[in-house]
């Protein structure tokens, strides 16, 4: 079953990467951590979940900048990340990897679009403010 703004099934050794993920202002380390969390997605449910330290691996950075561009892919809404629980042999509950759901980019792009317009509606304002304190004889300082 197909869902709307899923990716397409892996074809053998190969998976699919979104064109639009390109256009979606993300760092190149964010494209590498979300490539990496499709590799080992789950494509029946769209859900894996590698530490920090593995994603680190694959895409040669460290645990900690893995946590950021994770935090980026979840700002932008390419992911979702519920904290998951391991029981130490002693019965203690430890935490373990978050669990990492993909989800359609459809709505990622819809949101970047949308902070697009706010920011261009922000810059016009400024514009049209600029051009009537100028009229009226406003200067401004550089910078």
């Amino acid at each position: 079953m197909k869902v709307p703004g899923k990716l397409p099934e892996a074809i053998g050794n190969f998976f699919p990467l979104p064109n639009v993920i390109f256009h979606l202002g993300l760092s190149a380390e964010e494209i590498a951590t979300y490539a990496y969390l499709l590799y080992c997605e789950n494509r029946k449910t769209y859900q894996c979940w590698p530490s920090y330290t593995t994603i680190g691996n694959a895409i040669g950075k460290t645990k900690n900048s893995v946590k950021k561009y994770v935090d980026g892919l979840r700002n932008k809404g390419l992911i979702a990340t519920e904290p998951t629980t391991k029981t130490a042999k002693d019965g203690a509950a430890l935490n373990g990897n978050l669990l990492y759901t993909i989800l359609p980019v459809d709505e990622a792009v819809r949101a970047y679009n949308e902070a697009q317009i706010y920011l261009a509606n922000i810059e016009s304002e400024r514009q049209m403010i600029r051009q009537l304190a100028l009229k009226k004889g406003v200067t401004f300082k550089a910078g």
